[in-house]
């Protein structure tokens, strides 16, 4: 039996990692296989590309390229990482997928939804997300939170506000496009809570996981 694949998508400083993370935890203290992963990133290849994309000036790829490497990224990470665990039947949580490059180079950078969605259905194709959790906050709030952590991976946070309030808003009408695959859920609160908002949603679309 094919296993379950959730994807956490959101702007920067959401919170997405940490409550990635505490899922997981869940879903293992249930007894599942879980496989937590990332994207870009989740294997060698498309954790090799990841340098590319997420570091360096803001500018140093233009929004085509980005898409066509983070789909390069994508289809390793498929073949190497999420097929072979759903397939033999274990949950996938993914922190980032393809509603990312529909928010980020998509609604923030201008590529066309055309070409994104026909570069989708060659490299993701059936192996689409069964639940989506877009975690939301202002944009503002957001990046003082990313831009704290003080590493390297900073490129996308250094777009500039305008760039992100674009995504922020392509991930709200992406959410609208399939309400029973999106849940877009209010970021704004301590780590408790949201995790608590996140398993709400996680037990009403599972049943049969257990409440604890």
């Amino acid at each position: 039996m094919r296993g379950q694949f959730i994807t956490f998508e959101g702007g920067e400083g959401a919170g997405k990692s940490t409550q990635v993370k505490a899922l997981v935890a869940r879903l293992r203290d249930q007894g599942f296989e879980v496989v937590q992963t990332r994207e870009p990133g989740g294997s060698g290849g498309a954790e090799a590309l990841r340098e590319l994309l997420v570091t360096g000036e803001a500018g140093r790829w233009s929004p085509i390229s980005e898409t066509l490497m983070m789909y390069a990224a994508r289809a390793n990470h498929l073949e190497q990482t999420i097929r072979p665990a759903l397939k033999r039947g274990a949950w996938v949580v993914c922190d980032r997928f393809s509603d990312s490059t529909r928010a980020y180079q998509g609604a923030g950078g201008g590529v066309s939804t055309a070409f994104i969605d026909h570069i989708d259905q060659s490299v993701v194709g059936k192996d689409q997300p069964d639940l989506t959790l877009i975690l939301d906050m202002p944009v503002e709030a957001g990046l003082k939170r990313a831009l704290s952590r003080g590493d390297n991976e900073n490129r996308f946070e250094s777009k500039g506000l305008d760039f992100h309030q674009r995504l922020r808003q392509g991930f709200i009408d992406r959410a609208a496009t399939d309400p029973q695959r999106y849940h877009v859920v209010n970021a704004d609160k301590t780590i408790p809570e949201l995790g608590e908002d996140i398993w709400r949603i996680i037990t009403g679309r599972w049943p049969a996981l257990k409440g604890a």
